[in-house]
């Protein structure tokens, strides 16, 4: 039964019936061709039972693994490895096909190649999820074959191999790298002119060109007799919030990405940076319920449990309330903390609904309210009109994009500070806004 599981007719081997079966039809014509016809049928049938032979006789045959990595990163492209070596003493033909999870909706994977007597050889593909969650690899098939190429012998390696879809980690190792090493702006981050200092006080240290004459400690230079100012630091363990939307208006996809997973990449990019800088980070997940909490806290390890919650958030299709956030974070933030709203509004209405609750919440902490671009109308409002259904396309699409304009206009006038973004450029606009609060010292 294992035999016959694994037991495959070559495709080439119909190509030698093919021309078994026009010998024996132009033998109907010239005689000759009858004997021939047949020697070759013996022939074929003897080199058939030799491949069966050549393929069977050792046990061992191939060997093949499939290399995941422990975690898979959403909306980037993630390297597969898959490893596979011949015990066969004779040049083996490979036809690979692994069997991808059911999200990438891939049915064609096959990729032919060759080995030789011992030989180990490596393919590497890559993939890129879109949906968070548990992604399981099917069974990683092998068809070997001899120089023959009449029957194939089919192998199976590492059924059902199952692999979680975290939240971009490696969007976050990218600004990660760029915030120990202070290099946020070498990726497009304005560098932010302090406005005056803060005062956390660092050290005195000796003046040099370039200096703020109005740090200068007199008492200290009058001591040591040369020039020395006093040098001040960023506020730390400053307490910080990101707020995530959970409702509908976070289903809209963009580029097979929803908004929900461009904020949450974002989310985690963004809380791995203000840790490095020694911020307190927290999360919250709202829609008509608290979906998630974890308090601002300042530790390396904090930034697992973030990846945590944020790994379990989805969308929901109801309404959010913002009554409810704003009664959860009167009770739970006790101290004044940047809250960064990850929302989006599609109406002038629908924000002048929920104007009220931000407004409350701005009164006491520095609240950003971040939102959406639609990136498709702006292509469209770009298009040149061709006809009366383009003029009217264009039109309707212009007053959408007028109207997001107007929201943060509306939330600016109030002192509310707004991100109106394209999603890809979500994580870089955020960071610009955190830097350049903490600059002014808005905190």
């Amino acid at each position: 039964m294992k035999f016959l599981k694994s037991f495959y007719i070559h495709n080439t081997f119909f190509k030698y019936l093919a021309c078994l079966s026009a010998c024996f039809i132009l033998s109907y014509w010239i005689k000759p061709i009858y004997p021939i016809a047949w020697v070759l049928t013996l022939l074929l049938i003897g080199f058939f039972l030799f491949d069966i032979y050549l393929l069977y006789g050792t046990g061992t045959g191939l060997k093949a693994e499939r290399k995941l990595p422990k975690k898979l990163s959403n909306s980037d492209v993630n390297p597969i490895t898959i490893f596979f070596e011949t015990g066969y003493s004779f040049k083996t033909y490979i036809s690979l096909i692994d069997e991808l999870p059911v999200q990438f909706q891939k049915r064609d994977f096959n990729f032919q190649t060759s080995l030789v007597k011992g030989e180990k050889k490596n393919f590497d593909y890559e993939v890129r999820p879109v949906d968070r969650g548990e992604y399981v690899f099917g069974n990683l098939i092998l068809f070997a074959s001899s120089p023959l190429k009449i029957i194939k012998r089919k192998f199976v390696f590492q059924k059902d191999q199952m692999v979680p879809v975290y939240p971009s980690i490696i969007q976050m190792q990218q600004y990660d790298f760029l915030a120990i090493s202070n290099r946020l702006t070498a990726i497009g981050l304005k560098k932010i002119r302090k406005i005056g200092h803060t005062q956390e006080f660092e050290q005195i240290k000796e003046y040099v060109p370039g200096d703020d004459i109005r740090t200068l400690n007199w008492k200290a230079t009058a001591k040591q007799r040369q020039l020395m100012v006093n040098q001040y630091q960023d506020e730390k363990s400053q307490p910080i919030y990101s707020i995530i939307d959970t409702g509908r208006v976070m289903k809209m996809p963009f580029n097979g990405l929803k908004l929900l997973d461009y904020a949450i990449n974002s989310c985690l990019a963004f809380s791995n940076v203000a840790l490095k800088r020694n911020d307190k980070t927290g999360l919250i997940g709202f829609s008509k319920n608290i979906e998630s909490y974890v308090p601002a806290i300042q530790k390396a390890t904090h930034l697992n449990t973030i990846l945590e919650k944020l790994y379990n958030i989805d969308t929901e299709f109801t309404d959010s309330d913002f009554g409810l956030l704003y009664g959860h974070i009167k009770r739970k933030v006790n101290h004044r903390s940047l809250l960064l709203l990850y929302t989006n509004f599609e109406h002038i209405s629908g924000l002048k609904r929920q104007l009220p609750y931000l407004l409350a919440l701005s009164k006491k902490h520095v609240l950003v309210v971040i939102f959406f671009e639609n990136s498709e109308l702006e292509k469209l409002i770009e298009t040149d009109a061709e006809d009366i259904q383009a003029i009217y396309h264009k039109a309707i699409a212009e007053k959408f994009s007028l109207d997001k304009k107007l929201m943060q206009k509306e939330l600016e006038k109030y002192g509310i500070q707004t991100i109106l973004t394209k999603p890809e450029q979500l994580t870089i606009n955020t960071i610009n806004k955190y830097l350049e609060i903490k600059a002014r010292g808005l905190l």
